[in-house]
């Protein structure tokens, strides 16, 4: 048998060896989704309440990453959906929707009526259709102590131009993950990827699928030729030509028993219809570009940049010693030219230097350029004034902002950057850049590279950030900062402190008396509309006397084809939740 036929035979058997997996992640997580599911259903009664869109101006979002960041395709305005938040004892999750406003540098929180539930490490999508959608894909929910999870395979469109969430259900869809990717090509939704995780196995995926915007159904692919492997997290990205670039991610086997062994991909792959005009053949070839590549990886931000370039923010890598990991974590510029196929890093240029020759207006045009600050000139923060070093409420030290030299002006070989002045480039002057981070939320608008929040860790504890920057792509003179960080929001709990503790939410965004307010009417809504809880009633006398109660809500929530077993599963877990005051 030649070389060929011996990577076609391990590339099948590779793939029935992860269909095998798969099958047998979702028979044991199976009983894991049951009782999760319970919480959910409690997030969606909750939300049902809501009949009307509520508009709300507000502080930044709060703390999170593994959200998503889309930019608005009709407006001046970024949206920003979900995520997730975790504090060393209590992981939360979000469904909330916020506005950000490019000219006016304002946050509006929007509530709207039947929304997804809460999840992270989705993906959305935004298209010009009718006046604007946003379409979501699956993503994960985890139980509030981490260890149970969720895979969602939903599909959802919120309408922009009218603000109402649909559901789309349509059957042949991918299974439950996350950390997969997805883009829009040619009236299509492009599915890749990602994980599926339950206590004890896992799966990663490298499948295809497609949905059709115009027939609302979906597809799976059967490329020919060999693609990429199993993985998640990885850059997914259209070409000029209608293909898709993949390049990097993470996947994870299980070296020994209770030990896994995590790789970090740098290989890149181009998916292109290789069929005859209306027809689709699909095919995977290798990638091998020129220029300087990213170093490797995981937890890197994506987004399409201006002149057909992808643009790679941050990221980190671990290095596994001794069945421990050690992270070193990024806050680089990489771009990937998808026209040249070639790399090449990043580099700050620094602005005009006032002490060589100045063109006349060239800072006013620069100014309104980079406009999207708002205010006057002397509002827009100085570098000078931004600390390197905070202290958070439990002492630690941490890096949040950065005062580091600009970079030698890296030359490139592009018309537009070999045009530039010589004088534009500066070894010496310091700059503000985010710090580096993974796991965090960019887009691209009108060629300025927005980035919000992450993580970075230091030590054992994960910190979580909520600072927002922007960068003209096109400038590369010098990174905004919007939003700065609060260290009062950075909150670590150690497993060991007390349970009155853990309950500080740290999570929530927006104002703290704002905040327990909205918790005490959320609070009284639960005991107007649920059966109340007796003064020094037991969970079993609470059962029983609210049993039926409970157990229509779950089917009502659940349909009329759910299980009746299942349904008073989920019953009897709302009861417990509401019980103990979840």
């Amino acid at each position: 048998m030649g070389k060929k036929g011996k990577k076609e035979k391990k590339v099948k058997g590779a793939e029935k060896t992860a269909a095998k997996m798969e099958k047998k992640v979702s028979k044991r997580s199976k009983q894991e989704e049951e009782d999760i599911e319970a919480l959910i259903a409690e997030f969606q009664l909750l939300d049902a309440k809501k009949t009307q869109i509520v508009e709300t101006a507000c502080p930044p979002p709060s703390p999170r990453l593994n959200a998503s960041l889309s930019p608005h395709p009709e407006k001046e305005e970024l949206i920003l959906f979900g995520g997730e938040y975790f504090n060393g004892q209590k992981t939360f999750l979000y469904n909330e929707m916020f506005f950000y406003n490019l000219k006016k540098n304002s946050w509006t929180k929007v509530d709207i009526p039947n929304p997804p539930p809460p999840r992270c490490a989705h993906q959305a999508v935004a298209v010009p259709h009718s006046g604007g959608q946003l379409w979501i894909f699956g993503g994960e929910f985890a139980s509030v102590d981490g260890e149970q999870f969720y895979h969602y395979k939903d599909l959802w469109v919120l309408h922009l131009q009218t603000r109402t969430w649909e559901q789309v259900k349509a059957s042949g869809s991918p299974s439950g993950r996350s950390g997969h990717r997805m883009v829009y090509c040619k009236r299509q939704l492009f599915v890749f990827g990602g994980f599926h995780e339950s206590t004890r196995d896992y799966v990663y995926f490298n499948d295809v699928y497609t949905f059709n915007l115009e027939n609302f159904t979906w597809s799976k692919l059967s490329p020919s030729g060999n693609g990429p492997s199993l993985r998640s997290g990885c850059q997914m990205a259209t070409t000029p030509e209608g293909g898709i670039v993949i390049y990097g991610g993470y996947s994870k086997l299980r070296a020994k028993k209770d030990v896994d062994k995590g790789t970090i991909h740098t290989d890149m792959f181009l998916l292109k219809n290789e069929g005859n005009e209306g027809q689709e053949k699909w095919a995977w070839s290798r990638l091998n570009p020129s220029g300087v590549k990213p170093t490797p990886r995981s937890g890197f931000s994506l987004a399409v940049g201006p002149n057909n370039r992808v643009v790679l923010f941050g990221g980190v890598y671990d290095e596994e010693q001794d069945e421990t990991l050690e992270g070193e974590f990024f806050n680089d510029l990489y771009f990937y030219d998808m026209v040249k196929n070639r790399w090449f890093s990043g580099q700050l240029k620094g602005p005009k230097s006032h002490k060589k020759k100045r063109r006349r207006g060239k800072k006013q045009e620069t100014d309104t350029a980079i406009g999207f600050l708002g205010g006057d000139e002397d509002e827009s923060p100085k570098p000078e004034e931004i600390v390197k070093e905070i202290v958070a409420e439990d002492g630690t030290i941490m890096t949040i902002k950065q005062l580091m030299p600009i970079s030698t002006c890296q030359e490139e070989q592009s018309d537009s950057e070999s045009e530039e002045d010589e004088e534009d480039c500066t070894s010496e002057k310091n700059v503000l850049e985010p710090c580096s981070r993974s796991n965090a939320m960019t887009t691209v608008k009108h060629g300025i590279l927005y980035v919000y929040g992450g993580m970075f860790e230091v030590g054992d504890r994960q910190f979580t950030l909520n600072d927002f920057y922007a960068i003209d792509l096109n400038k590369m003179d010098e990174w905004k900062l919007l939003v700065e960080m609060d260290p009062k929001t950075q909150e670590w709990l150690e497993e060991s402190e007390s349970e009155e503790d853990s309950n500080l939410e740290g999570a929530t965004g927006g104002n703290e008396e704002e905040d327990e307010e909205d918790s005490d009417e959320d609070s009284n809504d639960d005991d107007e509309d649920h059966p109340p809880v007796e003064s020094g009633e037991q969970y079993s006398d609470y059962l029983n006397r609210t049993e039926q109660y409970w157990i229509k809500l779950a089917q009502v929530k659940m349909g009329p084809d759910a299980k009746e077993k299942k349904v008073l599963k989920v019953a009897h877990a709302m009861t417990k939740m509401f019980y103990d005051g979840i």
